[in-house]
C-alpha cells in the first residue's frame, strides 16, 4: 500500500519527478501526439513548433500538481475551459489527448498507482473542456450564428 496521499500539498508533483520529471512525460506526451494517427487532429490545433506548447503544459502540470507555480509565474493565470473554448473539441478529440497522455504516462518511471491516479486526474479537466467546448458549440447553433 502507497502511503503517498496524491493530491495533498506536493505529493503528486514529487512522485512525478518533480519538474524534470514533467518536462520528461510533456515531452513524451507530444512525441506520442505527432506519431499517433488518431492525434492528428489535436495537434492540428497546435502551432508547428511546439516548444511552447511543451512548456506551456510542463509549466502547468508543476503547478496543477502541487509544485511551484511555473506557469503563472511566466504566462499569468490560466481557466482551462476557457483557455481552450475557441477549439472544437468533442469526445474523439478528448479521447485521442488522453490516449496520447496514457503512453505517455505509461512510459514513466511512476509506481504504478501514481500512473492509475495521474491518469484519473487527468481525466477530470480534460472532459471540462470538452464539455465547455460542446456548450459552446450548442448556444452557437442555437443562436443561429
Amino acid at each position: 500500500m502507497q502511503d503517498t496521499q496524491y493530491g495533498t500539498q506536493d505529493a503528486s508533483f514529487r512522485a512525478a519527478g518533480g519538474e524534470e520529471g514533467l518536462r520528461r512525460l510533456v515531452d513524451a506526451f507530444y512525441d506520442e501526439m505527432q506519431r499517433l494517427a488518431e492525434a492528428r487532429r489535436i495537434l492540428e490545433m497546435h502551432p508547428a513548433d511546439l516548444e511552447e506548447s511543451r512548456d506551456k503544459l510542463s509549466r502547468f502540470l508543476c503547478g496543477w500538481l502541487g509544485g511551484p507555480r511555473r506557469y503563472q509565474e511566466r504566462y499569468g493565470s490560466i481557466t482551462l475551459p476557457s483557455a481552450h473554448g475557441h477549439l472544437d473539441i468533442g469526445e474523439s478529440e478528448r479521447d485521442a489527448w488522453l490516449r496520447c497522455m496514457f503512453l505517455a504516462v505509461e512510459a514513466q518511471p511512476y509506481t504504478e498507482d501514481f500512473k492509475e491516479y495521474l491518469l484519473k486526474q487527468l481525466f477530470v479537466p480534460a472532459e471540462r473542456i470538452r464539455r465547455v467546448c460542446a456548450d459552446r458549440l450548442g448556444s452557437r447553433e442555437g443562436s443561429g450564428a
